[in-house]
């Protein structure tokens, strides 16, 4: 009788795996041809966390156009019932195999989502080494044309998270809006009808599901946590929220995204978002900043925002948009540009300056044609702001 091979046992053959699979790919293709996605998002979630409902939007967020590859169906394919028909086991080695060939899929080089992988040790295992493998790749490249197809590879993990008992409630209520489907479907010739998952009809499955989603996904991807990037998504909250916290997890991560020599040449410059947490501290700083120690100078600007600038803006409400032009000797001062911009954006408006120089005739020398000039700084104020929401047409 054929002897169960040991857990711990398979951790180590991992290594095995990868050399093989890699192997025989690599033997088909060629290496210059082993393009894997820039971007896998490893996608995992509770029975009822919404994965389905999410995944679209996951999508849309990473500008990924490809639908997700879920490693259920994958292992359903006409190549995994070929094995099984010989009497063989979907196990680890082919598992990896199928997965890693579906990645080389010409579609996926921009980015992919993975669902339902990994979900072993040994496909963890196998991971690592397929992420080593393709920054070995992009290190071999580098210096030839070829490089443009070997990007820094940006693995994700995305983790919709729900508890239990959230869980087994979301499955029982999918169950029963399952079952009030398709019994509307049947006199309906137009409508399909939904699969009708056991899990959903009883808790004790739905239940057993929860728990083996914990001890085999939930854990695989926990143990990537320190390698790559990771997003563990609160799924209970209303979906607008889920959503929005997604959406937050996601953000633009240069040093993830970025060559690390391209990101080291970039650092120098701060990032928006550093910019924007402090902007209105700093803004009201400089504003108190004015009143206290020049405020002759402030004032005056204040007045002349009041008097002259805003009397324009009013009439430009609908538009949003105001084009103002002064020459007034008070922006000549060494600070009152900078106030004039700070007070507009304090009440909201976003406000550039232009400076042009005019010259003007004053003298003619007939005898030497020498022509005297009188210069003229004009100051161009644009101010912009959210405009009428009236109906303009």
């Amino acid at each position: 009788m054929k002897k169960s091979v040991p857990a711990d046992l398979e951790v180590k053959d991992a290594q095995l795996i990868f050399n093989s699979v890699w192997k025989e790919m690599e033997d088909e293709r060629g290496r210059s041809n082993m393009r894997f996605p820039k971007e896998l998002i490893l996608l995992g979630g509770a029975p009822g966390a919404g994965k389905g409902t999410n995944t679209d939007f996951i999508r849309k967020v990473r500008d990924i156009s490809t639908k997700p590859i879920v490693v259920s169906e994958l292992l359903n394919s006409p190549e995994a019932q070929s094995i099984k028909a010989q009497g063989g086991m979907v196990g680890d080695r082919e598992a990896v195999r199928i997965v890693f060939r579906e990645l080389l899929n010409p579609q996926y080089q921009s980015g992919a989502i993975l669902d339902g992988f990994p979900r072993t040790k040994v496909q963890v295992e196998c991971l690592k080494l397929l992420y080593d493998a393709m920054i070995g790749l992009r290190r071999e490249f580098q210096d030839t044309p070829d490089v443009v197809h070997f990007k820094q590879p940006i693995f994700h993990i995305i983790l919709l998270f729900v508890d239990e008992a959230e869980s087994v409630a979301r499955q029982i209520k999918r169950g029963r809006q399952t079952i009030a489907h398709n019994v509307a479907a049947e006199g309906d010739d137009q409508a399909s009808k939904v699969e009708e998952r056991p899990t959903d009809f009883n808790e004790e499955l739905a239940r057993n599901r929860y728990r083996v989603f914990k001890e085999r996904t939930y854990d695989a991807l926990v143990s990537l946590k320190q390698i790559f990037h990771y997003h563990f998504i609160n799924a209970q909250a209303p979906l607008d929220v889920v959503q929005e916290n997604i959406l937050r997890e996601l953000e633009y991560q240069s040093s993830l995204e970025l060559d690390p020599r391209t990101f080291h040449t970039l650092r120098r410059i701060p990032l928006a978002s550093e910019i924007i947490s402090h902007a209105r501290r700093d803004l009201v700083t400089r504003l108190d900043t004015y009143e206290i120690e020049q405020p002759d100078l402030f004032h005056r600007v204040v007045d002349q925002i009041e008097a002259k600038m805003m009397p324009i803006i009013l009439r430009h409400a609908i538009s949003g948009r105001a084009s103002i032009n002064s020459d007034d000797a008070i922006w000549e001062a060494t600070d009152s540009l900078p106030m004039l911009i700070d007070v507009f954006s304090e009440r909201g408006f976003h406000a550039t300056v232009d400076i042009t120089k005019h010259s003007t005739p004053t003298r003619f020398d007939l005898q030497t044609g020498e022509i005297e000039y009188q210069q003229r700084k004009v100051y161009h104020i644009a101010v912009r702001f959210k405009g009428s929401e009236i109906r303009r047409g």
